[in-house]
């Protein structure tokens, strides 16, 4: 008998962890560090493999677990919570997500820094900011996330600086196009966060949570992220060929957005609507990405 309710009971425990930590978008921020990484050595490593699986899975428990933690309150008066989009953790649960996320996580950055020893100092402060950006944007004291327009900056520092710490470990050397790539994915990043606030804007002031879209309001939001996609776009078109092609890529998110660039703030939870394109989009996109990739490293000298 005790088997039998500790089992259910255990399930969901897991269920819910796993869910705070947003499995549909643990690619996002794998694969920038695995191609970073990959298309620099050319070589498949113990370095590779642990990286990837830190941001696979650790990385997002502590990026978006902490964030549900913290958000809890405020996230009983939003519809979106409590799926694909953010879990409703029971409080009883809080304090496993967070041990959860800091124990899987800590082996892995140890081993990280080992495996990537003493000859790239610059990949342990890039690391170090992206663990401080995860826990920045949301615990008590520091909550980057209700500071306008750093709230953008932070989220896209979570997604760009795996891809600078698998270019800064692998010895990447700096240029001004590999800058321009860098550049355009953090506009990306800011735009996306930005597009994604709009939807949230009436419970986030309902919940006296200040954000870029309840600073700016829905409308100058949508706007906001729209020309930020736009300068990833120009962006693109200063890298080496095939790059420029990256260019396109963002026009499927310009397309998304641009039914919402005149949205009222009392209308602005129908955003969500694109905001669940996005998503989908994005794989659509990192697809396209990953060809080419694999273009340009078979067209490099």
């Amino acid at each position: 008998m005790r088997t039998d309710v500790v089992r259910p009971g255990l399930r969901h425990v897991i269920g819910q962890v796993v869910l705070s930590s947003r499995p549909i978008s643990w690619i996002n921020t794998a694969f920038p560090f695995a191609a970073a990484y990959l298309l620099t050595t050319g070589s498949v490593d113990a370095l590779l493999v642990v990286g990837t699986l830190f941001f696979l899975i650790p990385y997002n428990l502590l990026m978006y677990g902490v964030n549900d933690v913290f958000d809890y309150e405020s996230d009983l008066r939003n519809p979106r919570k409590g799926g694909s989009e953010g879990a409703l953790l029971e409080p009883r649960l809080h304090r496993a997500v967070v041990w959860t996320g800091i124990v899987t996580a800590a082996p892995l950055v140890i081993a990280m820094l080992w495996l990537g020893g003493t000859g790239h100092p610059w990949s342990w402060a890039v690391l170090a900011v992206s663990l401080f950006a995860v826990f920045a944007y949301s615990v008590p004291g520091l909550r980057f996330k209700e500071v306008p327009v750093l709230d953008s900056i932070t989220s896209s520092t979570h997604f760009v600086s795996p891809a600078v710490y698998g270019l800064a470990v692998a010895g990447a050397v700096p240029t001004p196009r590999l800058g321009a790539v860098v550049a355009a994915f953090f506009c990306w990043g800011m735009a996306s966060h930005a597009f994604g606030a709009v939807q949230d804007v009436v419970p986030d002031r309902e919940a006296g949570i200040a954000s870029i879209a309840t600073a700016f309001g829905a409308r100058a939001t949508v706007r906001i992220a729209l020309g930020l996609w736009i300068s990833a776009g120009v962006l693109m078109l200063a890298t080496s060929w095939p790059g420029p092609l990256a260019a396109l890529l963002v026009l499927p998110y310009v397309v998304t957005a641009w039914p919402y660039r005149s949205v009222s703030d009392a209308e602005s939870g129908t955003a969500n609507r694109g905001w669940r394109r996005f998503i989908a989009l994005n794989y659509a996109v990192g697809f396209l990405v990953t060809m080419l990739l694999i273009w340009w490293s078979f067209a490099r000298p």
